[in-house]
């Protein structure tokens, strides 16, 4: 698993376009006129504009949404000093998060400079560029000085996130722990092992928060930080204690609170259990923290434990902060990020994990019921909620303590703006990948002699999203898996042609000419057609040695659905099977139907159709909001589409008026609240625009979604075959890899609905 996870990092950021960012225009550029304006000559006006009054920059530019994640690479994650170049992957992938969870925009910079003056004047000098300044991996004590050099010559936010940005969250986090177990901030004993940036950061915004410092006991590497010691720093200074401790084993003793930045297994149980009643222990020593989470709550029951780790209970995790503060931040043109900034994140960070948890992070997370306690005190990063609440309370502590230019006037609008920031594709692909690991099924991948096939299967087995089962010949399958160095030891693979399966294939035989015997289909031909991978990958699903089958990745669509159908059947109580696609665009999904299947629905197919997708929709916890879309508004034009599309839509408004449906009606005025809400207030899709489409005939639906697929830079997941007995999916022909995982993760999803 180690040696597949740095084979797939490696890939990850060298594969296609190397690296993780580019910039993307955000204007129109296809015309002569268009070029005209975004340079020479139009560029000149607002120049002088901004020559006039410096503050129409944020008018005119991207400056006011643009941050500079900015390092000398001196202490880059737990790597050290690398140097700058080696620190560029995490600078990218500082702005992937900011872009992703905030809609920031970054340039990141590797400044290769030591000298603490030469790199301020650096930083300065750029710094007209930038709307806020985040600085990354700086090693201390010379981070304390740089940070406070540089907010001290500009008026944009700066922020060196590893010192601030774990004191944020575990702010929040002790705060949280504190309502639980009843004990008051003013007189908990905190003992804080690290003396780096974020120890010290930590240290100093617990005091903001209420702690006394002669409370907080702080070890470096040579033990405690005592006032008898001369080897120590002016930063360490201020934190040395005068009580009669010297190492971690004696400062622990009787401690409310434990704060871990150091290394791996430096606490032992004895040690936690010599704390106080009711400890709060944050081990966030990064991969492995100082006593493992097992090893704490093993030692006693009263314990609150948090680590640095995703797969335990209290993740202290950055991105809970940096995206948010940074936005409020900016959104207010905040001239910095204070103190008052910083408590108000934390505070509301400490907030949101009191209040319900959304159930997409309940299944992200793969719990039934997260909620406020010992083993939530903190948010998940995956919580939709956190731009609306983080964000505003930042920009509203900005305005109080007087250091917002650009004050929020109207907080309804601002929260209506932050939701649309960020669409809805990362939490729905999030979801479907948390249900299929809460319980992975049996996948058939029927074209397996395929290195995307294969590296499908490689992923979702070892992210234990499904077992995958690989159909064709043994031997070349291994061949190949051998020579693209694979991860698929053990994996089971069947050859339906071979003699291995003659049992199978006699089985199978039978059960297909009694479902074909009077569909022209002999037991000859039956006995002929189960050697091929498209009937024998069904049957092992129809017979229940497998939950789901994925096929068509070399075989036109077709071809590859016929034998499907013949298998596994239309489910009972319908009487067609349809086709959708989910288009993941940055104001949420799309679901578009039917794209693959049905080439000229008549108007009682038009209504399954539109049920069985809206009940596929449902499956991702969104409420369907049908549009039937045409050529024409409401009958605005006479032909026989607009006509089918009038009569299924009275067809589900009479049997089905709870269904949010209507039409027929062009894809814009579908998409286009306020031009639907104008000119046809009666619709029932008046008040918000729709989330699936229905397209009259396959040709439309099918145009649509490639142009979309080729054009839109949208994720696409597909088709989703709706209405079959069982799990069974057709693939496009050359679908990518994320395409087959995210297929196959449907897949599960479905197969987990059918048991």
């Amino acid at each position: 698993m180690d040696n597949l996870f740095r084979k797939d990092a490696f890939n990850y950021h060298s594969m296609g376009r190397p690296g993780k960012i580019e910039v993307v225009p955000t204007k129109p550029y296809s015309t002569q006129r268009d070029l005209s304006l975004a340079y020479t000559p139009g560029v000149a006006d607002p120049c002088l504009e901004i020559e006039k009054d410096v503050d129409n920059v944020y008018k005119y530019t991207a400056k006011g949404n643009l941050v500079a994640v900015i390092s000398n690479g001196t202490a880059v994650l737990g790597l050290g000093d690398i140097g700058p170049e080696a620190g560029k992957p995490v600078m990218e992938g500082k702005g992937f998060l900011f872009k992703i969870f905030a809609d920031i925009d970054v340039f990141d910079i590797e400044v290769n400079e030591k000298d603490i003056d030469k790199f301020v004047e650096t930083v300065v000098a750029i710094a007209p560029t930038f709307g806020g300044i985040n600085l990354e991996d700086i090693k201390a004590p010379e981070c304390f000085e740089i940070e406070e050099k540089i907010k001290a010559r500009l008026n944009i936010p700066v922020m060196h996130d590893d010192q601030h940005g774990t004191a944020i969250i575990t702010s929040a986090g002790l705060l949280n722990a504190l309502k639980i177990n009843g004990k008051k901030i003013e007189d908990i004993l905190i003992v804080v092992n690290g003396a780096g940036a974020a120890s010290i950061s930590c240290s100093k915004l617990y005091i903001a928060l209420g702690v006394k410092p002669e409370n907080i006991i702080m070890l470096d590497s040579k033990g405690v930080l005592h006032k008898d010691r001369k080897d120590m720093n002016k930063t360490k200074q201020k934190f040395a204690t005068d009580k009669d401790v010297h190492t971690l084993e004696d400062a622990i003793k009787t401690a409310d609170v434990f704060l871990g930045l150091s290394v791996a297994g430096v606490v032992k149980k004895e040690m936690l259990m010599s704390m106080a009643k009711d400890p709060i222990v944050f081990a966030l020593a990064n991969p492995v923290p100082e006593i493992s989470y097992d090893d704490a709550v093993s030692s006693r029951d009263d314990i609150i434990m948090a680590t640095g780790r995703s797969d335990y209970p209290n993740q202290i995790n950055n991105v809970l902060g940096f995206p948010f503060i940074f936005r409020g931040a900016m959104d207010v043109r905040a001239t910095e990020i204070n103190e008052e900034m910083k408590l108000a994140a934390s505070k509301a960070l400490a907030d949101l994990a009191q209040l319900p948890v959304p159930e997409e992070v309940n299944i992200a997370y793969q719990a039934t019921n997260l909620k406020f306690g010992k083993e939530y005190i903190i948010p998940k990063p995956t919580d939709p909620r956190l731009i609306e609440h983080v964000a505003p309370a930042v920009a509203r502590a900005a305005m109080e303590s007087g250091v917002a230019r650009k004050p929020v006037t109207d907080w309804d609008s601002y929260l209506e703006e932050l939701s649309k920031r960020l669409g809805m594709s990362n939490p729905l692909i999030r979801q479907i990948k948390a249900r299929a690991k809460r319980d992975p099924k049996r996948v058939v991948f029927a074209d397996a002699l395929s290195y995307n096939m294969l590296k499908a299967a490689e992923i979702v087995r070892n992210e234990k999203l499904a077992i995958p089962v690989l159909l064709g010949d043994v031997e070349d399958i291994n061949e190949m898996i051998v020579a693209n160095d694979l991860e698929l030891d053990g994996v089971e693979i069947l050859d339906p042609a071979s003699k291995a399966q003659k049992g199978r294939r006699v089985e199978f035989a039978k059960i297909l000419y009694n479902k074909r015997r009077r569909k022209g289909v002999t037991y000859t031909d039956a006995l002929e057609k189960v050697k091929g991978r498209n009937y024998f990958a069904p049957m092992l699903v129809e017979t229940g040695f497998a939950d789901s089958m994925i096929s068509g990745l070399t075989k036109n669509y077709p071809n590859t659905i016929r034998p499907a159908l013949q298998v596994v059947g239309i489910r009972e109580g319908h009487s067609l099977v349809s086709g959708m696609y989910i288009i993941n665009t940055k104001k949420g999904p799309l679901f578009f139907a039917d794209c693959t299947v049905n080439k000229n629905p008549t108007t009682e197919d038009m209504v399954e159709i539109t049920l069985q997708t809206c009940h596929a929709v449902e499956q991702f916890m969104i409420k369907p909001r049908v549009a039937f879309v045409s050529y024409s508004n409401f009958g605005s034009n006479e032909g026989k589409v607009p006509t089918k599309q009038s009569n299924a839509i009275e067809i589900l408004h009479s049997d089905y008026p709870d269904l949010i449906v209507d039409g027929e009606m062009q894809a814009n005025v579908a998409l286009n609240n306020d031009m639907l809400k104008e000119n046809f207030p009666f619709s029932k899709l008046a008040d918000g625009p729709a989330n699936i489409l229905i397209f009259p005939y396959l040709t439309a639906g099918n145009v649509a979604y490639k142009l979309l697929q080729e054009l839109g830079n949208f994720e696409i997941i597909g088709p989703v075959l709706n209405g079959l007995n069982k799990s069974v999916h057709v693939l496009q022909m050359g679908s990518s890899v994320s395409e087959i995982v995210n297929m196959v993760m449907i897949s599960v999803i479905e197969a987990q609905g059918n048991n």
